[in-house]
């Protein structure tokens, strides 16, 4: 009931409009049988006994029953129109609510709940939130029909309408076991569209992984199980209300019945009128559809407590995430120095080590630091730090001099860009993915896609900038997604730019025009004498690569193990020889597949044009 509390509150103008229409609709609803009562009594039953009528008379029952008609239509609109705005507002509203809950709320949050339970709050969750909302102007307007019938039930005849009112007990009844029995069932059926929207979403989302493994077989029956889950909930919750509406249908008219037999009995002993009789008999049939609608309110309470929870649960948590005053310069244009303070990191509820442990290390503005080390040395987890998508839960690291974590809400995104391993593409034009909304011109974006090396190829699209680019970049090469990334990250002009791994898929060569088109970047020194450029800290794997940089950390559980240029760490970190050694190799080894396909599939179809030696033979003798 808070929840339609929480409607009324926020729409009250809405609200006040359609419980008007409503009210209205009731009143008509009642007034068109007392409409039918008084032609009967006046119109129909004088020109039985007369054999005539007058022109007057007949107008004067038409017009009654027509303007009842027109008002009651009016109530209709008016109720069923602001009914659904008023739901229709408070979905957008909450679903608005949830999404900046969603921006709001750390990364670490996210990666604890399934993408697809977080599309069922988004969605399902707010609809079924707000679906009484619809139907409750019309249950509270109802009962103006339903107090207004009761009392021309009694003044027309008070021993009929006892009769009639021993209906209520039984309707009353009948609503309320279906709550009782409807409610788990509805609520059961709520959660499982949730389990539903995760799995579809998980197997969408990796559609690669699945049709690539073969799992397609797999993944049908992973979605089939919990679908039929689902039907079989919904129909159990159908068959509920199967079962209620026919009775609840039924009792008036065992009313009427009883009315009907009752009252002609009545009439036989002169005690009340036939237009009596039918006003009754007729107000009966209205009398279900009051509770009726208030049972619909109910009925859709038991979905709307659980989608409601689902979605308060959302808008309660909280961002532990602490802020500061100091402000990012973002007309500042050298480079930012970085230092780590003894630095740790564990993840939430992780057993075991710490990702990061007493990591220290400083690196001068405009360097170019590689990071270097086996898989869960801690890499990425530092770049996060570096974006502050997480803070540690050690030590301290320094933007400038001033620890992150003092800085004020968005200064760090103004001075930091983390281009990450995974890249996200919209399916929007090329200009879109690259500012992101911002304010930029095409000189500024195109500068970007230069020093990202992406020029040449978005100047070869179809539109150049405006090209539209299918969803997840899908008309796109992974060195190509990567590159559009990059120039998404530099078109900001960050101060500090993150690489995790983001050059994976581009040609060494294009990588190495990448690395030192960053080093031009920012033109001249400041006035202030800062270095020009980005501070670039890049996670690398290639050999290549980490020979580009200024320096390379070596991460060793967690730690720096080794710091130095890439050929003093050659010969002075067996660790850092071995690791590099072991990269290269692997990627000569790939290599070396790829172009042993490439052969194996060049011979095929070789042969499929120039047939072997035998089978030309062959052919010559037949030709002679």
């Amino acid at each position: 009931m808070w929840v339609l509390g929480l409607a009324v509150r926020t729409e009250k103008r809405v609200f006040a409009g359609a419980l008007l229409g409503s009210a209205l609709y009731g009143s008509m609803t009642v007034g068109a049988a007392w409409a039918v009562g008084w032609a009967t009594n006046h119109v129909v039953l004088p020109a039985f006994d007369t054999h005539h009528t007058s022109a007057g008379t007949l107008a004067a029952g038409g017009l009654l029953i027509v303007a009842v008609a027109v008002a009651k239509v009016l109530g209709i609109f008016g109720r069923r129109l602001l009914a659904g705005v008023l739901q229709f507002r408070m979905q957008a509203r909450f679903r608005r609510e949830v999404t900046a809950a969603y921006l709001r709320l750390p990364l670490s949050w996210h990666q604890q709940r399934p993408t697809g339970r977080l599309l069922s709050n988004a969605n399902s969750d707010v609809e079924m939130s707000f679906m009484p909302v619809a139907p409750m102007p019309m249950s509270l307007g109802v009962i103006v029909m339903l107090i207004m019938a009761v009392v021309d039930m009694f003044l027309t005849n008070s021993v009929l309408a006892l009769v009639g009112v021993l209906l209520f007990p039984a309707v009353i009844a009948t609503n309320t076991v279906y709550v009782r029995y409807s409610g788990p069932r509805f609520a059961r059926a709520q959660e499982l569209r949730a389990h539903v929207a995760e799995v579809a979403h998980e197997s969408f989302d990796g559609a690669l992984v699945v049709k690539t493994l073969g799992r397609e077989a797999a993944e049908t029956e992973r979605f089939a199980v919990r679908t039929r889950e689902l039907r079989d909930a919904n129909v159990a919750a159908g068959r509920a209300r199967s079962m209620f509406t026919p009775a609840l249908e039924a009792l008036p008219n065992l009313g009427v019945l009883a009315v009907l037999l009752f009252g002609t009995q009545q009439v036989a002993a002169g005690h009340a009128r036939p237009g009596d009789v039918v006003n009754i008999a007729y107000l009966i049939t209205l009398l279900a559809f009051p509770i009726q609608a208030i049972g619909w309110v109910l009925g859709d309470l038991p979905r709307a407590v659980v989608g409601y929870e689902r979605v308060a649960a959302v808008l309660a948590a909280e961002d532990h995430t602490d802020y500061g005053a100091v402000r990012a310069e973002r007309h500042r244009q050298g480079a930012a120095a970085l230092e780590f303070d003894r630095v740790e990191f564990a993840y939430p509820g992780a057993e075991g080590a710490p990702v990061l442990r007493g990591l220290s290390a400083s690196v001068a503005p405009g360097r170019t630091v590689a990071l270097v080390g086996a898989t869960g040395a801690g890499k990425s987890t530092l770049a996060a730090l570096l974006a502050r998508l997480a803070d540690p839960t050690g030590g301290a690291i320094r933007l400038d001099g001033t620890v992150l974590g003092d800085y004020a809400k968005g200064a760090i995104s103004d001075a930091v860009a983390l281009v990450p391993q995974q890249t996200f593409i919209f399916g929007d034009t090329v200009r879109a993915n690259v500012i992101l909304g911002a304010e930029l011109s095409d000189e500024a974006v195109w500068a970007a896609l230069r020093t990202a090396q992406a020029e040449r190829f978005v100047r070869a699209l179809p539109a150049g900038l405006d090209t539209v680019i299918g969803e997840r970049g899908t008309t796109l090469s992974g060195g190509q997604r990567q590159r559009l990334a990059l120039a998404r990250a530099l078109v900001r002009r960050p101060r500090l730019l993150v690489l995790d791994d983001c050059t994976s898929a581009v040609d060494p060569s294009v990588e190495a025009a990448i690395l030192d088109g960053l080093r031009e970047q920012g033109g001249p020194p400041a006035a202030d004498g800062a270095e020009p450029g980005a501070t670039v800290v890049v996670i690398a794997y290639r050999k290549a690569t980490v020979a580009l940089a200024d320096e390379v950390l070596f991460l060793e559980d967690g730690a720096i193990g080794a710091r130095g240029t890439h050929e003093e760490l050659l010969t002075s970190s067996p660790g850092y020889r071995d690791l590099l050694t072991a990269y290269a190799k692997a990627a000569e080894e790939a290599e070396a597949e790829a172009a042993s396909e490439a052969d194996a599939q060049a011979d095929a179809a070789q042969a499929a044009v120039i047939p072997a030696p035998h089978v030309r033979n062959q052919a010559e003798e037949v030709a002679a």
